[in-house]
């Protein structure tokens, strides 16, 4: 059996009330959501409600309606970014953020119709509050930022930018894809407008299911980008002005939507602050271990500064994808390598383009495995 330290790319293992969950739903009742009044289509129903209803308490939001399900958090920012921006917006991201959020934007700014500007993040890879002050126009209309890095695991000032933000009339759009499950996020507290999210990392459900919430100030001005088949309003040709059909069509994921409810009600059994606080025991002490080994080189912040559980490094003359496949290969060890999907971010911290090697920790991680994994470094390097 591996160890496994890619949690910020999918999250391993999987809870098994999560594999259970799927499992009987796939089994006993399954049904389409929303398609006619039979007993499997009015359970499955019954289940994405109370899924929304989940993450409404989960995010500290009102209302269920405007909980929406996509397939992964990728496809929620291109939705959102596709069905508010106006042309002649000036939008505002980072250049900590990964490629689903800059790569939307990047190709609107190709086409003309938004001017982008993407604020340098610090080497341990934070946002400055007056650097992002200083970018502010009188066409600024939205904000886009991650919540954490995916490469060093540098949390953003998002309360304070989503204060400024609602004072100047601002959008602001938060991907949460690196700290749902592991942080509290309090949607009133940050004051965004929406918040995208993926359910098979720190929410720990399956991958292929995600969404995001959207309060009714940025619904106002959204127009559908997909329209099809809602279960509602059958006899128009037009899609459905209203939440939640107004974003989704199609047959949703319910396995999907069964295991994130699951993963989440495993959530709320553990607490969050127990899960933050044991990823940050893992966290300080893999940095501490790292930080006694000779030619080893961590990049983003290693002192008290907020940061995830993503730890990024490398090896003083090793190519780190070859550690990588030495780690999988010999000592079962399974970790990620290379530019991580975020090319900007590994420029901000002095790692383009070689990239780096990342560990990212998860609930079910161990002090053992990271002396395993210490010692595997300190091998390698004796070799």
């Amino acid at each position: 059996m591996s160890i496994y330290f890619d949690n910020a790319a999918t999250t391993f293992p999987k809870p098994l009330e999560v594999i259970q969950a799927m499992t009987d739903y796939m089994t006993y009742y399954g049904g389409n959501a929303g398609r006619g009044s039979s007993s499997t289509s009015l359970k499955s129903s019954k289940i994405v409600y109370e899924c929304r209803e989940s993450l409404c308490d989960f995010f500290n939001f009102d209302k269920s309606e405007n909980v929406i399900f996509t397939s992964n958090i990728t496809s929620s920012l291109n939705i959102l970014f596709l069905s508010i921006i106006k042309e002649g917006w000036h939008v505002i991201t980072s250049s900590m953020e990964h490629n689903s959020v800059l790569r939307p934007l990047f190709k609107l700014e190709q086409e003309e119709k938004i001017e982008l500007d993407v604020i340098q993040c610090s080497k341990e890879g934070y946002l400055e509050i007056k650097d992002f002050q200083k970018q502010i126009k009188p066409n600024t209309k939205l904000v886009v930022l991650s919540h954490a890095s995916n490469i060093v695991g540098s949390i953003q000032p998002l309360k304070e930018i989503g204060n400024i933000c609602k004072q100047r009339n601002i959008f602001f759009i938060i991907d949460s894809a690196q700290t749902a499950g592991s942080l509290l996020l309090d949607f009133k507290s940050l004051n965004c407008n929406a918040l995208a999210f993926t359910g098979h990392k720190g929410l720990l459900g399956p991958q292929g299911i995600g969404g995001f919430l959207i309060d009714d100030i940025l619904n106002n001005i959204a127009l559908p980008v997909f329209v099809g088949g809602t279960g509602s309003l059958s006899h128009a040709l037009y899609q459905p002005d209203y939440l939640p059909d107004k974003f989704e069509c199609g047959t949703l994921n319910m396995p999907g939507i069964v295991g994130l409810k699951a993963g989440l009600n495993f959530i709320n059994k553990i607490g969050i602050s127990s899960i933050e606080e044991k990823e940050a025991i893992l966290t300080n002490y893999l940095i501490s271990c790292l930080s006694e080994i000779e030619n080893v080189e961590i990049y983003g912040p290693i002192d008290k500064k907020p940061r995830t559980s993503t730890i990024s490094f490398n090896i003083k003359d090793m190519d780190s994808s070859e550690l990588t496949y030495i780690l999988d290969n010999q000592f079962k060890i399974v970790t990620r390598t290379g530019l991580h999907c975020a090319p900007l971010a590994h420029k901000t911290i002095g790692t383009y383009p070689e990239g780096t090697i990342r560990i990212s920790l998860g609930y079910f991680n161990t002090i053992n495995e990271l002396d395993v994994f210490t010692n595997a470094i300190k091998e390698i390097i004796r070799r």
